[in-house]
């Protein structure tokens, strides 16, 4: 057996329902090597600027110092970990659930979800559109790693990444058949229906199996993290969620996981049991009424809002007066090649620029203004 044979073995024990390599689909052309092309997606996002960033992301806790407390890099891994160990259960195609579930939050904002929110407001009020993480992740990939050029990374994953949404819990995931132009089509449309991420559906069994495990994921985290930070005593989730769920991470997980695969194997579709998706709902319902909507004060969202428009404000004024001490033109705009700086507008470029910072960079260039 020689190198390519061993790299695509795994084709061999695929389920019927999977999406094997050789369907993969590129909206460039693709050179190719010794790496299946999901495989080598993986490679292009982990080499990525915008994975390292991951290291410094609030999950849902900002300004924390706790050794324990999850950020935006372990939640991704723990999606990683989980969608592989259902994919692999499934004989489902592991590389291109490992690709989206690396690349799924690349897009994420300083300050997790609130920070997503202004950014999100800020960009309607200039005409730019809806701001939504999941929609960046792809154009960071497209249209912002390598200086501008992007990454060319196969329609599959970049599919899974934008429709992971695990905002919305299903009872049942199911793919549905997409082509090139249609998948284009929707993310086009993301950025004028806000309604549009209520809809959107992977066209693989594999991209379902992402969004999934970015539910589960998060649900059962998030409840150890508060539980550290004595936010939370798990004595408050209520029994009828416990006894079905459990009250920590390793069970949630394990209960969930075990479910999806007894309900769904042989299928081309994702399955809940009735009881442990009625769980579910019930616990993310749990979750943001006592850590969510607890995780930042009303005077801390004020703040951050006003930090971020200023910064905002400031990023568009240095635009415009070509301000080469900011650090928009000289440690972002001048490396970028000249199809990005020439067909995006000077607040797409802002926008681009200030949900790809980490939480510490953010705050420093907000004192800087400040100063």
């Amino acid at each position: 057996m020689n190198i390519k044979d061993n790299m695509l073995r795994h084709n061999d024990t695929l389920s019927k329902y999977a999406c094997r390599d050789e369907d993969a689909i590129y909206l460039k052309e693709e050179s190719k090597d010794i790496r299946p092309p999901f495989f080598h997606d993986i490679d292009r996002i982990i080499y990525s600027l915008a994975f390292i960033r991951y290291q410094d992301k609030t999950q849902v806790f900002s300004n924390v110092f706790h050794d324990h407390v999850a950020r935006r890099m372990i939640h991704v891994q723990f999606v990683n970990k989980i969608a592989r160990t259902i994919g692999r259960g499934l004989g489902l195609n592991e590389d291109l659930i490992e690709a989206a579930a690396l690349g799924h939050d690349l897009g994420h904002t300083p300050f997790g979800h609130v920070g997503e929110r202004i950014l999100n407001e800020i960009s309607l009020a200039h005409n730019e559109g809806y701001f939504n993480h999941n929609i960046e992740s792809v154009r960071v990939l497209r249209y912002i790693e390598n200086y501008g050029q992007g990454l060319n990374i196969s329609l599959q994953v970049l599919d899974a990444i934008m429709c992971h949404n695990g905002e919305f819990a299903l009872g049942c995931y199911e793919p549905i058949n997409k082509t090139k132009e249609q998948f284009l089509e929707e993310y086009k449309r993301s950025y004028q229906d806000k309604n549009i991420l209520g809809h959107l559906r992977p066209m693989t069994l594999e991209g379902c199996v992402v969004r999934v495990s970015d539910l589960i994921a998060y649900l059962g985290r998030d409840i150890d993290d508060a539980v550290r930070l004595k936010l939370l005593k798990r004595e408050d989730i209520p029994k009828d969620i416990k006894n079905v769920l459990g009250d920590n991470t390793k069970d949630i997980v394990n209960t969930c996981v075990n479910d999806i695969l007894k309900n769904s194997i042989n299928h081309n579709y994702l399955k809940i049991s009735d009881d442990i998706y009625e769980a579910i709902v019930k616990l993310k319902k749990f979750n943001y009424e006592h850590i969510y909507n607890e995780s930042y004060s009303s005077k801390n969202k004020d703040k951050l809002k006003e930090m971020f428009n200023k910064l905002f404000d400031k990023y568009l004024d240095d635009l415009k007066t070509n301000n080469v001490n900011s650090s928009i033109i000289n440690s972002y705009l001048k490396n970028m090649v000249a199809d990005y700086k020439n067909n995006n507008t000077l607040e797409r470029i802002v926008l681009d620029y200030i949900s790809g910072m980490t939480d510490n960079f953010f705050l420093e260039e907000y004192k800087k203004i400040n100063s």
